[in-house]
């Protein structure tokens, strides 16, 4: 439907006509022609001398175009729009970190794919996660690798392929030989710092347990807490291994507990696929509605009219003249 931008603009239509009331009517002084014997002239054409005004007389034409220029001007200024139907989208309000463990330990060949490949840990991990980032659909996905240090591979995005591929450049030893799951979920929590969404969701893999922290897991899953960020653990390792390559499942345990999140053992990557599905049933993605009308400003067909009329009425006058000018001269 078409409708006005600013519509209280429209009051200005009848300007013209209240400046034609109230205001004193334009005066301008010209030269005359001075007769020596004007009192003798106007004794004898019976006249008696006084103040007088020449007034320009205006023609139809031009009287019509005024207020039609005038008209299509306002009109303009009030920005007519044409507003189409109403488009509603469904966007998630969820922001999502997905934090991998790449220390020495994920190097290991003992990790059986669903297609029943062995693979490294590190190798069949990248295989379930770059599924779950190609279903995050609306999800700004961000990436944590962490060994020894953890650090941001991926920053807050959209851009799915993008996050695949940094994903698919990971090593294992990029970030040290030793796990520190305490500093990651700090680091999380940092990254969140300045996520507006309400839902905050971390999903944690790793195969070790925390040797190089400098906060302690429980201390930062209660931080994450206080943080409204829920943490899923998954643990992948061999929790009755020893020094780095043992899964600490209890702490992995205790952080899904204190956040409100879950934890999950996965041995081969059929479970890891079944795993990451389980958490898109548990915590599905807040939708946002957003809703728009799509404007199409109209303008610029009111304003193009005004100044159309008012080079025609120019030029219409201009042949007029020219036209009597000519008469004039034959009748000469």
């Amino acid at each position: 439907m078409l409708e006005f931008a600013w519509p209280w603009l429209l009051l200005l239509l009848p300007l013209p006509v209240l400046a034609w009331w109230l205001l004193p009517p334009y005066r301008a002084r010209q030269a005359s022609i001075q007769v020596p014997f004007f009192d003798r002239l106007a004794v004898a054409t019976g006249q008696t001398p006084q103040r007088g005004a020449v007034v320009v007389e205006r023609r139809a034409v031009q009287m019509v175009a005024a207020v039609a220029i005038w008209t299509l001007l306002v009109v303009a200024l009030a920005r007519p729009q044409w507003v189409g139907d109403a488009v509603t989208r469904e966007v998630s309000a969820r922001d999502l970190i997905l934090a991998i463990d790449i220390s020495g330990s994920m190097d290991q060949r003992d990790f059986k794919a669903p297609d029943g490949t062995t693979l490294s840990r590190l190798d069949g991990v990248k295989r379930v996660v770059k599924d779950f980032i190609a279903r995050r659909k609306g999800d700004r996905v961000a990436l944590i690798l962490f060994g020894t240090k953890a650090y941001v591979q991926v920053p807050f995005t959209q851009d799915i392929s993008t996050a695949q591929q940094l994903l698919d450049q990971a090593g294992v030893g990029m970030a040290g030989q030793q796990t520190a799951i305490g500093d990651t979920i700090g680091l999380a929590i940092k990254t969140f710092a300045a996520s507006a969404t309400k839902q905050k969701l971390m999903i944690l893999l790793t195969d070790g347990n925390d040797t190089a922290s400098r906060v302690p897991p429980a201390h930062a899953a209660d931080i994450a807490h206080q943080n409204d960020v829920t943490v899923y653990t998954i643990g992948v390792g061999d929790p009755t291994a020893s020094g780095e390559n043992r899964v600490d499942l209890g702490v992995l345990q205790h952080v899904a507990d204190t956040t409100g999140g879950h934890f999950f053992r996965a041995e081969n990557g059929a479970q890891l696929q079944a795993i990451y599905a389980d958490i898109d049933r548990l915590a599905p993605a807040k939708l946002q509605t957003l809703s728009w009308r799509p404007k199409l400003l109209l303008f610029q067909w009111p304003l193009g009219g005004a100044v159309a009329i008012g080079l025609l009425l120019w030029l219409a006058l201009l042949l007029s003249s020219g036209w009597h000018r000519m008469r004039g001269v034959g009748n000469a």
